[in-house]
Formats: C-alpha cells, structure tokens, sequence
C-alpha cells in the first residue's frame, strides 16, 4: 500500500506539472497572440476621400493610357464563305496600335476590396496590312482601322506584404467593345465588303481580351514590382529614422481609404523595441475633405524615445550663446546673488549650463487634449582657467504642459498652459532659508550633485568640501556648492526667488 501510495503521489505530481507547463503555455500563446494584436495598431493613419482620389487620379490615367498604347495585337487570317461563290481567304497583318485615348475615366472606392477605375468612351486607332485571295482574284493594301466607344472596368484589391510594403492585384476586369470601323485601301470595294463583318468581330474580340490581359500583366508584373521597390523607413537625420510601413492592408469604405502605417521612429545607431505598445488609433467618420491624417500618441512618444536614446536631448547654454544687450550673464557672478558662495569659490567665472531629459518625453493624447510632463536636469558648471569644468549644482525641474486644440473657420486655435514643480528632500526650515508660503508644492527646487548627500535643511545654500564636510574653512578652489532651494508660491515658474 505504502508503494502504491508513493506511485499515486508521483503521478499526481507528474500530472500536476503538466498541468502547469499546459497552462504555462497557453499563457505564452495568449501574450503573443496579445502582443500581436497590439502590434497592428498604428501609428499614422492616412485617410483619402473620393475628392482626394478624383484630384490624383490623372496621373494614374495617365500611366495606364501609355500601357495600352503599346497593345502588340496578333496577325489575322481565315476563310470567310460567300455564298454561290466559295470562300475568300483573308489575311490581316502588321497591326500598328497608333493611340489609345481614354478621354473620360473616373477612380471610384470598392468597400472591402480597394479601387475601381472605369473608363468610357475611349477610342484607338490601327493601321496594318491586308491580303486577299478569291478563286483567281488576288490583292492586298493597307487598312485603318477605328475602335469607338470603348468601357473597361478594373477592380484592383489593395494589400500589403510581411515587410509592410503595398501590394497590389487585379481582382476583376471587363471590356466592351461598341463599334469597330475598317477603311480599307484597294480597287476591289465590293470583294472587301464580303470579309467586312467578319474582320470586325474578330477585330472586337481580340481587343477585348488583349485589354485586360495588357491590363492584369501591368498591374501584376510593371505595378507591383514598383510598389516593392518603395522604402518603408525613411532617414531624418544623423541620428532618426522613421519606419512607415503598413501594419494592416488599406481599408476601403464606400467614402474612404484609411491606410494605417506603423508611424515609429527610431535610432539609427540602435534600434531597439520599444517599450510601450501603440494605443488604439480610429479617425472620425468625416469625409468631406481629400485628405485626412491621424497621429497617435505612439507617433510622438516613439520620436522622443529614439532621440533619447541617440543621446540627442542634450543641449548645453554658454554665455556667448546670450544676445547682445541682454543684462544676464551665465557667470558665478550673476548666480551669487542666490547662491553667495559661489562668488569665493568660483570667483567671476564664466559658468555652463548642461540641459539634460534623464527619461523620454511621454505625450499623452485624450480627448480633452494633449498633456506633456517632460523632467528637465539642469547640471550647472563654473568654467575654469585651464577650461575644465567644476560641477556645481544640479537642478531637476518637472514641467507641466496642457494643450487644447481647435479648428475654428479653417484656422487651427488652441490654448496652451504650462506650468513647472521642482524636487527637493524634505527638511525643516532653517534662518535665512527660502519658505513656501503657502500650502502648495514648491515651484522649484535645486538637489545637490549625486554622491554629497543633502544639506542640513532645506533651503540653505551650503558649501561642501571636497569630502562631503560642511565647513567655511574647507573650501577648496574646485568644491561643489550642493544647493537645495525652495520657492514660495507667489514664484514664477522657471525662477528661483526667495524671501
């Protein structure tokens, strides 16, 4: 029993492990399948109406008519009876398409397909040879040859590839041909009209069929080899790059065409995932313009993700970069008056200011409008002698940044509120110390450099010495100031002031 008991117990065990490993990996499928379907979501969106289609589709007329006119029509021949009199042998040739005009056409939206282009009343012109033989009676000439009142219609399915490049098929297309008028050149009129009516039906036929197989073999081979030869990424500049590819085949209704890219910048020196997925993005049902674009926050986010990581959202201020005529400037002499030991340790050194994003920007889109908190470390250098730097204080700022937006007589209106807070660590106020006034959090605040700790309370500008000691006497000619500084609430943003 003691045996069996064990066994029961192993097999328990066992079936409970592949219980967990089953759920394990289902878990793992539902995450991809997750992942996956995040994954389509764009971006950019582009959405083109019928106005915007009947604006642009010349130029695709254009191109089609071009194709057409190079229709390579096949020789004819046969026997045509005559009724007492036997048959006529009759030979067409060295058919010349000279032109294909397509003087009324019209590009229309197909829902779930993509587009239709319809053509009417186009008409082509043919010359060539000909060559009779009836009993004894043999002749030959040239011929002209008119194709009036010509209708072709092309269905065209829109799709994209696993690269995200568009791709391109013809799904249906028709030809109907109305008249065919033949003018041939010879002495026998009457012998010309016996084969008349039987040139012209197979002169309709075969045009009819060469028609869309010109047009499927355009469309298939010259159209979709274009359409693979597109870039889906692009280079903005020596840092980012953009990656536009299509993330789901176009969407046709009956008014529209969304075209959903995936809209993600990236790094050129290294591209990475990124670590948030692109949120739901669906334009609203207007169609009275002939172009429509959508940007999510995914559009922005990925933008300041990717110059982030390229180490570009650094900027760095000098005093030569201050205008002429502007009282300020960017020396110790100038941030004495709020930090007085920096004028004995640094003493009318010019200073530098290391504007630095310690994260990303994130833009936050709803639909009462946009928000944006970027974090801002201002790292502030006295300029030495020899030019090496000497790191005095670093200040953290957090910004706050709302924006509505309008469109309000074809005018783009909107109103922007920004604000700014600080950080700094809790400490008790101390004499001569900056004080908030009143309830609110400090509008600023300045943190000494990583590595010396805080001050003693918050509010007092103090002087460390190299080792991290508080002390008048220690000052050496390259300590750092740790400076950590609150405002009242009456500050204005972006200034340091105390009371």
């Amino acid at each position: 029993m003691g045996a069996g008991g064990g066994r029961t117990g192993r097999e328990r065990r066992a079936a409970a492990g592949m219980a967990a490993r089953s759920l394990a990996a289902f878990g793992a499928v539902l995450a991809v399948c997750l992942a996956l379907t995040a994954a389509t979501n764009p971006g950019f969106v582009v959405r083109i109406t019928q106005a915007g289609l009947d604006y642009a589709h010349q130029h695709g007329i254009t191109v089609l008519q071009k194709e057409l006119a190079k229709l390579k029509l096949p020789d004819i021949s046969g026997d045509f009876p005559v009724r007492r009199l036997g048959k006529v042998r009759y030979e067409i040739s060295s058919l010349d398409l000279r032109s294909f005009h397509l003087p009324y056409s019209r590009i229309s939206l197909v829902p779930n397909v993509g587009l239709q282009v319809a053509i009417s009343n186009a008409f082509a012109e043919v010359d060539g040879n000909w060559r009779v033989k009836f009993h004894f009676i043999r002749d030959h000439g040239s011929f002209n040859l008119e194709v009036k009142n010509v209708y072709i219609k092309i269905d065209l399915k829109l799709g994209n590839d696993a690269s995200g490049k568009p791709t391109v098929s013809t799904s249906a297309c028709s030809t109907r041909i109305s008249s065919v008028d033949v003018h041939f050149s010879g002495k026998f009129g009457w012998l010309y009209n016996l084969f008349y009516s039987a040139v012209e039906s197979r002169f309709k036929k075969i045009l009819e069929s060469k028609v869309c197989d010109s047009v499927v073999r355009s469309v298939g081979g010259d159209l979709q080899h274009y359409l693979q030869t597109l870039p889906v990424t692009a280079k903005i500049d020596a840092r980012a790059g953009i990656d536009y590819s299509l993330v789901a085949p176009p969407m046709a209704t009956a008014q529209t065409l969304d075209v959903d890219l995936k809209g993600e910048f990236f790094s050129l020196a290294h591209r990475g995932a990124v670590p948030f997925p692109p949120p739901v993005l669906a334009l609203p049902p207007d169609h009275d313009r002939m172009v429509y674009f959508g940007a999510s926050s995914y559009f922005f986010n990925t933008a300041g993700f990717a110059y982030h990581a390229a180490g570009a959202l650094v900027y760095e201020i000098t005093d030569s970069m201050i205008p002429k005529g502007v009282e300020f400037h960017l020396n110790t002499s100038t941030f004495a008056a709020f930090i007085p030991q920096l004028d004995e340790m640094y003493p009318n050194m010019l200073m530098k200011l290391r504007l630095s994003a310690p994260s990303a920007p994130f833009l936050s889109i709803t639909p009462g409008g946009i928000s944006l908190q970027p974090v801002v470390d201002i790292q502030a250098y006295a300029i030495l002698p020899n030019t090496s730097l000497a790191h005095l204080f670093l200040l953290s700022l957090t910004g706050n940044v709302s924006a509505t937006i309008d469109v309000k007589s074809g005018h783009i209106v909107g109103k922007l509120t920004v604000g700014s807070r600080g950080r700094c660590p809790p400490a008790p106020p101390s004499p001569g110390s900056c004080r908030q006034s009143g309830p609110e959090p400090s509008a600023m605040s300045a943190s000494p450099p990583a590595g010396h700790g805080a001050p003693e309370s918050c509010g007092t500008a103090r002087v460390l010495s190299p080792q991290g000691q508080p002390g008048a006497g220690e000052r050496g000619p390259h300590a750092p100031v740790a400076l950590s500084a609150q405002c009242s609430s009456s500050c204005v943003p972006l200034q340091l002031r105390c009371v």
